[in-house]
């Protein structure tokens, strides 16, 4: 973040104006914009140091940090926008290895000629998610790109958080027996983002299910503490991710169809575009391997929180030598779930 405090002729438009070259530049036009956007919106104690980086307290435990870019197009969909997917998906990255998220930072690449009414929309967006979640935005960067060489906006943030001393959640922790988990519907947020693409003409009431897991993750941990493994089923879907666990742990995956909580507009949607639900991208949802004794106990805790309502058991871990990912259809078959193939929905997150 910028130091430098002029005084400013005239407050920025944030009606008319758009992003220009000179918000990128380090001079007087990017202070404004970083006093009057970013120092507004995410205001606290640690981003009011205004130094190149951010000072803070170093808890005690065992610390992680996560880091994603953010492409979404359309920027703004049903349930959310690219601010608070920003947000809500750093913070789940750290959530997944059962550790508190503490502080996020916000990298931005703008492009020029942006409205800067949309950009005030997006900011004050992740603003209200750092603030619902509780974890600040404590420092960050902006840069303008020239117009056509950059598509609006696009964000990367980075989370640190602790984990409490004796949890130990990994990708390489699912052994043969335990069950496999889901904490609600699949699918909602990938639907919801394809329903404005400007080449599709179909219309659907489905809602992003973009949303902060860490509470969920801390009411889950707090009843089972020998959760093995959790993950966020973000692009790839649930399918992508139980492969890269499958993997991790050298097990194989075996799914029922007839278990997996998937909406009946979703289904709908992913026939019309061809789409298989297990492949599209979700972020308010999670899964969650963990042994055999634990489940039903863990389910319940996941029904109890408001995200996990709609929480199921779909499958356990098997041996494989292979480490196939299957699944019995509601046929009485089976079949592979592979790996996903080239990109089936392109700038989902």
């Amino acid at each position: 973040m910028s130091t430098i405090k002029p005084n400013y002729t005239r407050p920025l438009d944030f009606k008319q104006g758009r992003v220009d070259m000179t918000h990128g530049s380090g001079g007087r036009a990017m202070a404004q914009l970083i006093d009057e956007l970013f120092i507004a919106a995410f205001d606290n104690e640690f981003l009011r140091q205004m130094n190149d980086q951010a000072s803070f307290p170093a808890p005690h435990g065992r610390m992680v940090m996560s880091t994603d870019s953010h492409v979404v197009s359309p920027l703004f969909f049903p349930g959310g926008d690219i601010g608070c997917l920003s947000v809500h998906g750093t913070i789940n990255d750290v959530a997944m290895s059962g550790a508190r998220p503490l502080y996020l930072s916000a990298g931005f690449i703008l492009e020029e000629g942006f409205p800067l009414a949309d950009l005030k929309r997006i900011v004050e967006s992740m603003a209200q998610a750092a603030r619902d979640a509780g974890v600040p935005i404590i420092t960050g960067d902006t840069k303008v790109v020239e117009q056509g060489k950059g598509d609006g906006v696009f964000i990367t943030t980075t989370g640190v958080g602790v984990v409490p001393e004796g949890i130990n959640i990994s990708g390489e922790r699912a052994r043969p027996g335990d069950k496999v988990l889901v904490s609600g519907t699949l699918g909602d947020h990938g639907v919801a983002v394809m329903s404005l693409r400007e080449n599709l003409t179909f219309h659907t009431s489905i809602k992003s299910d973009t949303a902060a897991l860490h509470g969920l993750v801390a009411a889950m941990v707090a009843a089972v503490q020998d959760i093995h493994v959790l993950r966020d089923p973000t692009r790839g879907g649930l399918a992508t991710t139980l492969n890269e666990i499958a993997r991790q742990s050298a097990v194989g995956m075996m799914l029922h169809e007839d278990q997996l909580p998937i909406r009946e507009q979703v289904k709908a949607a992913c026939e019309f575009l061809g789409l298989d639900p297990l492949y599209v991208a979700n972020e308010g949802k999670l899964a969650a391997i963990c042994a055999p004794q634990d489940a039903e106990r863990l389910l319940q805790t996941m029904h109890a929180h408001p995200l996990g309502r709609d929480a199921a058991i779909v499958g356990e871990v098997i041996e494989d030598p292979h480490h196939f990912v299957q699944m019995e259809t509601s046929f009485g078959g089976r079949r592979v779930v592979d790996w996903l193939t080239g990109e089936q929905l392109p700038r989902i997150c």
